[in-house]
């Protein structure tokens, strides 16, 4: 048993050494990196007077945040964006420890916060006038700025990066207004407004490496580790097993005679 499970851990020491090789020397797998810095949007009016403004963008966007400060109690701050849809909820961005799934769909779509969909989404404004909302524009883009794709070699990569990130490129006019119960516009007074959008340009593109010596280190601890209990459990019961007979048969030798 021992010459066997020594053959079958060195079969596997091979195979993991060789998996770690070929990963390392030549790998199918490319991470590519974009920036991921919020960019503040400067808003435009037809009316200085009343609460309504109004931006266009063209960048591959992920995250939208807009902040109204001293606005109307009672009033609703609304974002609509003209020619594009996008996902919102009062908790996305506030802890980032919160399950989300904003696509709305999957095995657990029943345990977890969802995003609302839509071209256009509103906050009611508290009573302190300050109100956020925060949205993401794009689900494909990287939103910790750093995403991974498989391609046959890095010219193939960096075009399949290029085109996925500037693929979420588009002419997006954003609406961005304060208004009271009845739908109308609220005055201008006091409101600070700003909004900022988190832009993606590709930074660079390189191969996906793994450190040969720390993989073979790790997979030969939980190889030892695996065989180590795989030992265990047998050898308890072998000797266990040898120390019953030996005590059966020492009871049986003190055994008194029956003649």
């Amino acid at each position: 048993m021992l010459r066997t499970m020594i053959g079958i851990g060195l079969t596997l020491i091979f195979v993991l050494g060789y998996a770690v090789y070929s990963n390392t020397v030549e790998s199918e797998y490319y991470g590519y990196n974009t920036s991921n810095e919020p960019e503040p949007l400067t808003l435009n009016q037809d009316d200085s007077g009343i609460s309504e403004w109004y931006v266009s963008t063209n960048s591959p966007i992920t995250w939208i945040n807009v902040s109204v400060a001293g606005a109307p109690v009672d009033s609703v701050l609304r974002v609509q964006a003209d020619g594009v849809s996008w996902y919102h909820s009062p908790l996305l961005g506030e802890n980032k420890d919160y399950p989300f799934n904003c696509e709305g769909d999957g095995d657990f779509s029943d345990l977890v916060d969802t995003c609302a969909y839509s071209s256009t989404h509103e906050l009611p404004v508290p009573d302190s006038g300050d109100v956020v909302i925060r949205g993401i524009v794009s689900s494909v883009l990287p939103i910790e700025g750093l995403g991974y794709l498989q391609a046959d070699d890095l010219n193939e990569a960096e075009d399949l990066a290029s085109d996925l990130i500037y693929g979420e490129s588009g002419v997006v006019t954003w609406r961005i207004g304060v208004y009271d119960s009845d739908g109308n516009s609220t005055p201008s007074d006091n409101v600070v407004i700003t909004a900022d959008i988190t832009v993606h340009d590709l930074v660079d593109v390189k191969e996906f490496e793994i450190d040969p010596i720390e993989e073979s280190v790790y997979s030969l601890a939980t190889l030892i580790g695996c065989f180590t209990l795989m030992l265990i459990v047998p050898l308890i019961i072998y000797f266990s097993a040898i120390y019953k007979a030996k005590k059966d048969e020492s009871v049986r030798l003190d055994a008194p005679s029956l003649d």
